[in-house]
């Protein structure tokens, strides 16, 4: 594509692929987008172990990461101990989880034990561990970084220029993307409220245009519910020099979740979703269950991040894996971050297929477009 954002970063089409799943990682940026792995649960050790696998199989084509760096960083100590965290889980919350996972048919006697095994991700979130995140991944040859919360911090922009990788923060409205601009980030990702994970309350139709008209020359990359093609061709007509897509790798063959969250997704619509913080503290859409309906209607009031997730995320993985394993309770409450382009997700492919409709759609999309301009 003839694109000056595609000639910075060495890919052939503006595609984006965030995903939690080396293998879409790798397949994306071989089709020629580039993949951008989601490291936010994974320790250091873990990331280096993922990102050699990467590496090794991207055929030298451009990657990148996704980390979460408090913006904070350089005012932080090491955060608050592991018993810290655990002590600071209100019983009523404890209880509320394990009566959800009751009424279901499953018992909760191993989740003080998963809490515990996930408690890096706490570590994550402060400045030791987020700069033992950052020595890892600047130590591969990455052609992208995304802060996936916040506004990176100097210490992440400045590696980041020392190392000559590119710098991404995702925005939610056009207040966060005047901040992000200020700090000095090299590309903004224009998350609309359809978008799965964290997202705000905007429009991706009306966010891009918003974020476009005060990026200048920094690039804009939309995001939320694109899932397609031609909706892709849509953004870049509003200004958009790419798509960052999330939720359209999850039902690859690729793809992370289970197969029946991957059933659950291809039998979905978009109204099937839901924007919550019963999660992780933070608003952010998921595909809708009996567990998010519980947390929702009679949950108490979520915890701040971290604490939310600790209560959430070990019941989660326990309900996944026994909704794999033909537990019916377990595959009503399954739920997986996900977005409104849900409903256009029916078919299950490859992800290195997805890229390829991606570019086909976009083209037969533009062509209609130009369609428009000709004489009788």
């Amino acid at each position: 594509m003839n694109s000056e954002l595609c000639r910075q970063l060495g890919i052939e089409f503006p595609l984006f692929a965030f995903s939690h799943c080396r293998d879409v990682v790798a397949a994306v940026s071989r089709a020629g987008g580039m993949g951008v792995f989601g490291a936010v649960m994974y320790t250091p050790e873990q990331l280096r172990t993922e990102l050699e696998w990467i590496d090794a199989q991207c055929d030298g084509k451009p990657y990148g990461v996704d980390l979460i760096v408090p913006t904070s960083i350089q005012r932080q100590g090491e955060g608050p101990s592991d018993e810290q965290l655990l002590g600071g889980l209100p019983a009523e919350h404890l209880k509320f989880a394990e009566t959800v996972l009751a009424q279901q048919g499953i018992a909760s006697d191993d989740l003080d034990e998963r809490r515990k095994a996930m408690l890096h991700f706490s570590r994550n979130l402060n400045s030791g561990g987020a700069q033992e995140m950052l020595d890892v991944a600047f130590s591969f040859p990455i052609r992208l970084i995304a802060n996936a919360l916040g506004t990176p911090p100097k210490i992440m922009l400045d590696r980041a220029r020392e190392a000559g990788v590119p710098v991404a923060a995702l925005v939610g409205s056009k207040k966060h993307a005047e901040r992000q601009v200020a700090a000095g980030v090299d590309i903004l990702v224009a998350a609309g409220g359809e978008a799965g994970g964290h997202c705000g309350e905007i429009s991706t139709l009306v966010l891009v245009p918003e974020v476009v008209s005060i990026a200048g020359n920094t690039p804009v990359l939309a995001a939320g519910g694109i899932v397609t093609g031609r909706q892709m061709a849509a953004a870049m007509a509003m200004g958009a020099a790419g798509a960052w897509c999330g939720s359209v790798w999850l039902t690859t063959a690729e793809g992370e979740p289970g197969e029946v969250i991957k059933r659950k997704m291809l039998e979905a619509s978009s109204a099937d979703t839901v924007r919550s913080r019963s999660r992780t503290g933070k608003t952010s859409r998921q595909l809708r269950s009996v567990w998010t309906e519980a947390w929702d209607e009679q949950g108490p009031n979520p915890l701040p991040m971290p604490f939310q997730t600790l209560i959430s995320e070990p019941a989660l993985g326990k309900i996944e894996k026994l909704a794999e394993s033909g537990h019916d309770g377990a595959a009503d409450l399954a739920t997986y971050w996900v977005g409104q382009g849900v409903g256009l997700m029916n078919q299950m492919t490859s992800a290195g297929a997805v890229v390829q409709e991606f570019k086909q759609d976009y083209l037969e999309a533009a062509e209609r477009l130009m369609a428009t301009l000709e004489g009788p």
